[in-house]
């Protein structure tokens, strides 16, 4: 039986971290180059969210204006959580997203990351009617949402809302059986419910490319010559009941070996899914602070803290050594220090991740401001 999105190549261009000048803003030309080779290998699919600074301008320039309308799909989103106050501020959100891509309608519209506290926002302002209307209006094809929350609310949303078409939820082979995102349970319940899914996150931030030592290891000794970035690409395009994986790619080389790694791809074996299972187990002990480094919560940080620097420098601490750890926090803590938090929990309630933010940078603190402790430099 065929489902939304069967025929979309199933990796898909993330515009989240896109090349950035020198001088500041997102490097078109070298965009240009990145799409291109994607789109000649038959990729089509091009995910983007007006909470990704400059992503819709630059896939307007790049894609748009460039491309025929019918050889690729977009998909952008909406954050009710994210400043708005009124319906009004919704439609204009959509209106932006719209003149900003250049385009007359959008292929897939999301919610843009519902759940914990965030979902009564688009309650409250009634987003969900909104997007229907607009699917009703042929300025929508598809409509859904994004979600990193548990299967709980995820089955929730679905049954209050049957009119969503597809859901973008994180999934990797590190958050497989991850208590706080639970990747494994909610892709079983969007197919219970014949909801197709976009798989976000499938490097988890790019940290499964680069992964702790023991994890490597694993990996390398199964395969030598296979990237860690691939073995993780690989697990998401193995799932049944997927529309596309977003890698969000940032340079020109990672567009290039992600399409290699696309092409070559073959369904796995069963001593395959042994070595992922060796790798979870090996990960669970490396981790500690399970940050993808989206930066939501930065966005809302009224201290101007750099928390996803600080979580990447506790992880370092916990992967490598104290040393490495303590010199990434300096350099991420250069304008404001950890010890500068004022326990909002603004940052809380934006993480996706359910990190309890207040309190792990409490301890990062407590790890890397001892006075007593001698500055360092890299090792």
């Amino acid at each position: 039986m065929s489902y939304l999105g069967e025929d979309i190549p199933k990796l898909g261009f993330g515009m989240m971290r896109l090349p950035q000048l020198e001088e500041g803003g997102t490097d078109i030309e070298q965009v240009k180059e990145m799409v291109d080779v994607f789109m000649a290998a038959g990729l089509t699919y091009f995910d983007t969210a007006r909470a990704y600074e400059g992503s819709e301008d630059a896939i307007r320039q790049a894609v748009v204006e460039r491309y025929p309308r019918d050889s690729f799909q977009i998909a952008t989103k909406a954050a009710a959580w994210a400043g708005a106050k009124s319906i009004e501020d919704i439609e204009e959100m959509f209106e932006t997203s719209l003149k900003t891509l250049g385009v007359d309608y959008v292929d897939f519209y999301l919610l843009h990351n519902i759940g914990n506290d965030r979902t009564q926002f688009f309650d409250k302002y009634d987003m969900w009617g909104f997007v229907e209307k607009q699917k009703e209006l042929g300025r929508v094809k598809h409509i859904g949402f994004s979600m990193h929350d548990v299967s709980d609310v995820l089955e929730k949303a679905l049954q209050d809302h049957p009119s969503m078409e597809f859901v973008q939820l994180q999934v990797n082979w590190s958050d497989w059986n991850a208590g706080g995102v639970q990747a494994r349970e909610c892709m079983e319940v969007a197919q219970k419910y014949g909801v197709p899914v976009v798989i976000m996150e499938p490097v988890r931030g790019g940290t499964l490319a680069d992964p702790p030592h023991g994890v490597a290891e694993i990996f390398a000794n199964a395969t030598p010559k296979m990237p860690p970035a691939e073995w993780a690409l690989r697990f998401c395009w193995n799932l049944p009941n997927v529309l596309t994986v977003l890698s969000g790619m940032s340079t020109l080389e990672q567009v290039q070996q992600n399409v290699e790694s696309y092409k070559r791809f073959q369904p796995l074996t069963d001593a395959e899914m042994e070595v992922y299972a060796a790798a979870q187990e090996a990960m669970a002990t490396a981790v500690a602070v399970p940050c993808t480094s989206c930066k939501y919560c930065m966005k809302v940080c009224p201290m101007g803290i750099n928390i996803a620097g600080i979580f990447a420098a506790v992880n370092r601490k916990s992967q490598f050594s104290f040393r490495q750890g303590q010199f990434w926090y300096g350099f991420m803590t250069r304008e404001a220090k950890g010890s500068d938090c004022i326990k909002c929990g603004q940052c809380v309630m934006a993480c996706p991740q359910h990190i309890n933010v207040v309190e792990e940078v409490a301890k990062a603190v407590e790890l890397f401001e001892d006075p007593s402790l001698e500055p360092v430099g890299p090792s």
